[in-house]
């Protein structure tokens, strides 16, 4: 049976679950949420795979994680092991292309990913996306400017466009 290592991630805000499979970081979940979450999320990417709390293989992780949120890490070197749709995953990587300390728009993320006119499914597809900070989705603002939903709740995504301040 497949293996999901688990480790709470301390932090300025308070704890988040970090989650990874043997190929790479799978999820990070919302801070201070309960084990749940993790397990209602990994039902469907990950069926099949069994968790199992493992500090040793995830100190790599949690170390670039606590040099992020300590100012000390602007880009990761973390493999990632995401399951999406193609369309999630074309969004996903786009996120990615993103510097730290900028913003963009969804509109904008549609145009890059070549599907002008799918704005409302990029947001669905920023919606679901499983890695915060890596796939850089809080740095996704309305066209006017505003900070719109995230998974991890709009306080969070505030916290994390002010630790970018560059």
């Amino acid at each position: 049976m497949d293996v999901l290592y688990v480790d709470t991630l301390t932090y300025v805000q308070g704890n988040m679950y970090i989650v990874a499979s043997d190929e790479g970081l799978v999820y990070i979940g919302t801070p201070n949420a309960p084990f749940e979450e993790v397990e209602v999320w990994a039902k469907k990417p990950f069926k099949g795979y069994r968790f199992e709390e493992n500090k040793e293989k995830l100190q790599g992780y949690v170390k670039q994680f606590t040099a992020y949120f300590n100012k000390e890490l602007t880009e990761f070197n973390l493999p990632i092991h995401v399951k999406g749709t193609p369309f999630q995953l074309a969004v996903w990587d786009a996120l990615k292309e993103l510097p730290y300390g900028a913003t963009t728009t969804y509109s904008d993320i549609a145009h890059r990913i070549g599907n002008p006119k799918a704005v409302r499914a990029v947001g669905s597809a920023i919606g679901a996306n499983p890695i915060l900070a890596i796939i850089p989705c809080h740095r996704v603002i309305g066209k006017n400017g505003k900070l719109t939903g995230f998974r991890s709740g709009l306080a969070m995504k505030e916290f994390l466009l002010e630790l970018e301040k560059v």
